[in-house]
C-alpha cells in the first residue's frame, strides 16, 4: 500500500513538473525588431534551417538564434511568428508539422 501512495506521489510530481514548464502566453506592447541573420550554406545534404526564435524569460521575449537539423521525412518546418491582438504582440514558436 505504501508503494502505491509513493507511486502516486510521484505521478503527481511529475504531472505539476510537467505543466509548470509549459508555455504560457506572454504579451508585449511592442513587437522586438526583427533579428538579421545569414545562416549560410546547409552543413550537410538534408539540413534544414530551424529559424530563430523567442522565448519568455526574465519579464520580456529573448531572441535565440535558429539551428540547422536533419530534415524529418514527410515533415515540414513551420517558422515562428508574431501574433498581434488587442492584448499586445505574443509569439508563437516554430514547429514541425
Amino acid at each position: 500500500m505504501k508503494a502505491l501512495a509513493k507511486l502516486g506521489m510521484i505521478a503527481a510530481l511529475g504531472t505539476s513538473l510537467f505543466l509548470t514548464s509549459c508555455a504560457g502566453e506572454y504579451y508585449v506592447a511592442d513587437q522586438p525588431a526583427d533579428v538579421v541573420y545569414d545562416p549560410g550554406a546547409p552543413p550537410y545534404d538534408g539540413a534544414v534551417w530551424v529559424g530563430d526564435d523567442w522565448v519568455w524569460s526574465g519579464g520580456h521575449y529573448i531572441h535565440n538564434r535558429g539551428h540547422w537539423e536533419h530534415e524529418r521525412h514527410g515533415r515540414a518546418y513551420v517558422r515562428g511568428s508574431w501574433e498581434h491582438n488587442d492584448r499586445g504582440y505574443r509569439w508563437h514558436r516554430g514547429h514541425w508539422k
